[in-house]
């Protein structure tokens, strides 16, 4: 059974490509998520804030993409983003800024 997931595409206001997310991202629906990142190219941002699940299907997906995504996250999400390092590798807007530094 596939998990809900909506995908809706537009522009930022400086009119860089921009997908909104929500719903839960896992390995029913990676796939969509995929298929959405794939089909352009250029730098895209992702607004993950509708999103209340991210399992590592989702995450491996975002990875695969790293080299263009910005990314926009509910304080939910934060910490994963970190942990992974995908942090590390990507611009992610609503980390919060009150955590330790790693080492």
């Amino acid at each position: 059974m596939t998990t809900p997931l909506t995908l809706t595409p537009d522009r930022s206001p400086q009119g860089t490509a921009r997908l909104a997310v929500s719903g839960e991202i896992d390995m029913s629906n990676a796939g969509r998520l995929a298929e959405a990142l794939d089909s352009g190219s250029g730098p895209l941002i992702v607004d993950l804030t509708g999103v209340e699940y991210l399992d590592s299907a989702g995450l491996s997906v975002l990875f695969a993409h790293a080299e263009r995504l910005e990314l926009i996250v509910p304080p939910l999400l934060g910490p994963l983003l970190s942990v992974s390092g995908l942090a590390d590798l990507v611009t992610v807007h609503g980390l919060e800024t009150n955590q330790p530094p790693r080492r």
